[in-house]
């Protein structure tokens, strides 16, 4: 199981390198501009995403800095927005490394910013609910850009496998 998490978290770089890509290419106006996401716009997409990603990250691992709004806005800059989300991504993969199969297997609990209760959860199936986050809101940046008439990214797990992800489909 430990390998399908390193797998997704890999494509999970992968995945965002891409959308990051087709970001820059946007003027301002159209990276700002609401397109009905449900963030509205490619700004406040990738920032809830990184922001999520925070979020679980101080969840999992007692370290980092956590936003408490869902919404925030961490970065108001593309460029400053790209880099910490690839400083994420390598943190991500690196604390994905650093697992064994006892610990996807153990409980850990956290408390949810929208209800302040305690959760106590297993580990490896909340990684996949933060992995399926990721693609879930990387698909709605996507709409918005084929919305702002860019073309349509492929950013479909297999063909990850097909191509940059080889060693995970051997």
């Amino acid at each position: 199981m430990l390998d399908h998490y390193r797998m997704f978290a890999d494509y999970n770089r992968w995945a965002n390198r891409l959308v990051y890509a087709a970001a820059a290419e946007l003027s301002d106006a159209e990276y700002r501009q609401d397109k009905g996401a449900f963030f509205g716009s490619l700004h406040r997409t990738l920032n809830h995403i990184l922001t999520a990603d925070r979020i679980w990250m101080k969840r999992f691992t007692q370290e980092g800095e956590a936003p408490t709004r869902l919404d925030a806005v961490l970065h108001d800059e593309l460029a400053g927005l790209a880099a910490a989300r690839a400083a994420e991504d390598e943190r991500i993969i690196a604390w994905i490394d650093g697992l064994d199969e006892a610990r996807l297997a153990a409980h850990f609990t956290y408390t949810p910013l929208t209800r302040p209760e305690k959760i106590e959860q297993r580990l490896g199936p909340t990684l996949s609910h933060f992995f399926n986050h990721q693609t879930h809101h990387r698909g709605q940046a996507h709409a918005v850009l084929t919305a702002l008439g860019r073309p349509s990214l492929t950013l479909d797990l297999v063909f990850f496998l097909r191509t940059e992800g080889e060693k995970w489909a051997a």
